[in-house]
């Protein structure tokens, strides 16, 4: 009785209105901007600030510091540290979400969850506020991303899976969801099969061709860089790949054609790579390009008066710090004493590793030297030398050891050594190279100044999203329920069977009246419809259709019934 008084009690408990501001007092706008910068703690904000105003005395101040409004708690359903996928599958669903699940409802783990959850709902694939904007106000969608679009923040906002990995799950669903714009990484993915639908259905595609980007005037676009991310901002050959900053004003160029409005989630998705990394330079150079297109999508809202937009990570990263014991009285050095090394770098730990091991051992002084602007010492060189990951090494792998010496460098890989010596020419810290659990910080611009202050939950910013498109929260519950049915309630009148196929995926055959058939693979949004031997047109459905194997169950529109009558 217990647990059932909760369940019924789950909507209320869940669905609390933004803290400090009512869902009636939100003024609805017609374009909302989400950004994200991925695994972004707010000490790598404040180094980005300090290294940005040490650079150039005349910014001392980012742009969006005139619009941070508060905090943000950010966690998974059963635990408070959460990965990207469940915590922006909350900010995009209103629900929060296992480690690894896109916009997917979570298990039940009544020992552990943080809110009640129902365990009738397990795997069930739910409704994104960009899915409800596209489909509910038929406004126009868009992603910007630098890393593989199938990643984990992109595809919480338009696709569903228990498992963030699945690309070959969530790729095809990305393709087949209607998207307007989608520019980021990820060309080897993007298949001749997706190609062959976006160019069906009316989409330009560009793959490493950012003079077609730029020329192209089709408001239907997919931009790809790199085979899988995009580079570092830092290490960006500006001929090849656009800046996040572009990336964003191309999108909002397309998007704001459409008369209806448009939703766009922007991610500085390498911010959380680089803190993975424990690499300084690149947190701070990542999150400061992240800040320009902060600066070109808030100078968009300003002109245009019908935009919000709205900056926040999705959680934090690494428990960097800008003071750390083995810097000793770093409490009394000057911003310059501080920043000057962190400024003397030029790339990536990542980049730099990747010099050494293509060129010969006799030239990674100098590579170090030029691209940090420190010599290594010779206790330094040796533990280089020693580095199992070291492909130039003077020593045979096998002669290779670790001491106590150089024991400080004895990472995995050897972008890992590199991080820990660049790091170790600074006042910057690290506790991990995982995530962590602290608060993030809230930015917003609305035109009209209704923001959502103080500390917010992730699920309080879902309803104030849905608030800006004058949805109610109901509005996505309801979504969920006519456009990812289970099949065994939407052919509950029909004969179906569902063929297990061993080289793809799973087929359902839906039988109707005169011979009618419906053929329903899963992760696209087409479905073959036929009468005995003669094929009727494909069926095109405003979403995807998802099939989740936990359950043997193919979750899709309610509407489909309809077809076989």
């Amino acid at each position: 009785m217990k647990r059932a008084l909760i369940l019924s009690l789950l909507p209320i408990l869940l669905l609390q209105p933004a803290n400090s501001i009512e869902k009636k007092d939100v003024k609805p706008v017609k374009n909302v901007i989400l950004m994200i910068p991925d695994g972004t703690s707010l000490a790598a904000v404040s180094i980005a600030r300090w290294l940005q105003w040490y650079t150039d005395p005349d910014k001392p101040k980012l742009n969006i510091d005139p619009y941070i409004c508060g905090t943000v708690r950010t966690h998974s359903s059963n635990a408070p540290i959460g990965d990207s996928a469940p915590t922006t599958s909350c900010y995009m669903t209103g629900y929060p979400s296992r480690t690894g699940y896109v916009s997917t409802y979570p298990p039940s783990d009544p020992e552990n969850d943080i809110y009640p959850t129902d365990p009738d709902r397990a795997y069930q694939p739910l409704a994104t506020v960009l899915e409800a904007a596209r489909i509910l106000h038929d406004k126009a969608a868009g992603l910007v991303f630098t890393c593989e679009f199938p990643h984990a923040t992109p595809a919480d906002c338009s696709a569903h899976s228990y498992d963030r990995n699945k690309y070959e799950w969530i790729a095809p669903q990305m393709v087949h969801n209607k998207l307007s714009v989608v520019i980021g990484g990820g060309t080897d993915i993007l298949t001749s099969d997706h190609e062959a639908h976006l160019k069906t259905s009316g989409y330009s595609i560009y793959k490493n061709d950012i003079k077609g980007m730029r020329a192209d005037t089709n408001n239907k676009l997919w931009a790809l860089y790199g085979k899988r991310d995009m580079d570092y901002d830092i290490n960006r050959n500006p001929d090849e790949q656009p800046s996040i900053e572009e990336m964003t004003q191309q999108a909002i160029a397309r998007l704001s054609q459409n008369t209806n409005g448009f939703f766009l989630m922007v991610e500085g998705s390498k911010v959380d790579w680089a803190a993975h990394s424990n690499d300084p330079i690149a947190i701070a150079t990542e999150f400061l390009a992240f800040d320009r297109a902060c600066g070109a999508a808030i100078e968009f809202a300003r002109k245009n008066g019908e935009t919000a937009v709205i900056i926040l990570p999705d959680h934090g990263n690494s428990g960097i710090s800008l003071g750390v014991e083995h810097c000793k009285g770093y409490d009394k050095l000057t911003k310059a004493q501080l920043f000057a090394p962190l400024s003397q770098f030029k790339a990536t730990a990542e980049k730099i590793a990747s010099l050494l091991n293509s060129n010969p051992a006799t030239e990674a002084i100098n590579i170090l030297r030029n691209n940090t602007g420190y010599e290594p010492t010779e206790a330094e060189l040796k533990s280089l030398h020693n580095h199992k990951g070291y492909k130039s090494s003077p020593i045979p792998e096998a002669q290779r050891s670790i001491n106590d010496q150089n024991a400080l460098y004895s990472t995995s890989s050897l972008s890992g050594w590199v991080s820990k010596w660049m790091t170790s020419k600074t006042c910057i810290g690290f506790t991990t190279s995982g995530h962590t659990g602290e608060d993030v910080f809230l930015a917003v611009y609305h035109p009209q100044q209704t923001l959502p202050v103080g500390m917010n939950t992730n699920i309080e910013l879902n309803a104030y999203l849905c608030a800006l498109f004058g949805l109610e929260r109901n509005n996505l519950d309801e979504l969920t329920s006519q456009q990812f049915a289970p099949h065994t309630e939407v052919f509950k009148n029909h004969k179906y069977e569902i063929i297990q196929r061993p080289d793809a995926p799973p087929l359902l055959v839906v039988k109707g009246k005169k011979k009618q058939q419906l053929l329903i693979t899963p992760n696209t949004s087409i479905v073959r419809h036929t009468n005995g031997k003669v094929a009727n047109p494909d069926i095109a459905l405003p979403s995807v259709i998802i099939y989740v194997d936990k359950n043997n169950t193919f979750y899709l529109p309610r509407q489909l019934a309809t077809h076989l009558q």
